[in-house]
């Protein structure tokens, strides 16, 4: 099985294009101002009008006010959401655009209790975010918690880099990872060389 890449947090024209030249699933865009990689609705659709056809392009929120993602939608025109906070399956689902719910795996976590709220989700992210806080720290939680046989779609974030993701994909087998800080020179910067790096070791990891 192909482990699908995101490369989110992207801020520059150049970042993306790469990104896009190497392949990646899903390029992802912040929308949250307590983020140093976060973009104004028009910053985002400048981006999104770079991604092609066949990479989703995911817009990532933190608790926003309900006019903030409708003028995010509206604008950047994303194929996915992503929420990251405290919102409700209610509140995901309004805007009748595939999401992803980020659980913060910071703490412990029933995650078959999050699969039964957030059954239309097009899939959870784990992420080694406490609850409340916004993933991109770096920081990495026990990968053992993980799901063996979750009957979900899941994505593997937190923490990860070109030197240990060959290790979470063969350890954790997700069905996709997602990175931020560790393809970066700086919050937002991303450095070409950690992204190519990335890129292999994954792909590395799923050929054995």
């Amino acid at each position: 099985m192909r482990t699908r890449i995101k490369f989110c947090g992207l801020t520059r024209p150049d970042d993306l294009d790469l990104a896009v030249s190497l392949g990646v699933d899903a390029i992802g865009l912040v929308f949250d101002g307590r983020s140093k990689r976060a973009l104004s609705p028009e910053q985002g659709r400048a981006l999104r009008d770079r991604v092609p056809a066949f990479v989703s392009c995911v817009a990532l929120f933190r608790d926003a006010e309900a006019g903030r993602v409708e003028r995010v939608v509206e604008e950047v025109q994303p194929d996915l959401l992503q929420f990251h906070g405290a919102e409700t399956p209610d509140f995901c689902r309004r805007w009748r655009r595939s999401y992803v719910k980020a659980v913060p795996m910071g703490s412990p976590q029933d995650l078959e209790d999050w699969r039964r709220q957030f059954a239309d989700a097009r899939g959870l992210l784990l992420d080694s975010h406490a609850p409340g806080e916004l993933g991109g720290t770096g920081q990495r939680f026990d990968w053992s918690q993980a799901p063996k046989h979750f009957g979900h779609f899941w994505v593997l974030a937190g923490g990860l880099s070109p030197g240990n993701v060959a290790s979470a994909v063969t350890m954790a087998r997700p069905d996709a990872v997602d990175v931020s800080s560790g393809i970066e020179s700086a919050p937002g910067l991303k450095d070409a060389q950690k992204m190519r790096a990335f890129v292999d070791a994954v792909r590395g990891a799923d050929s054995l």
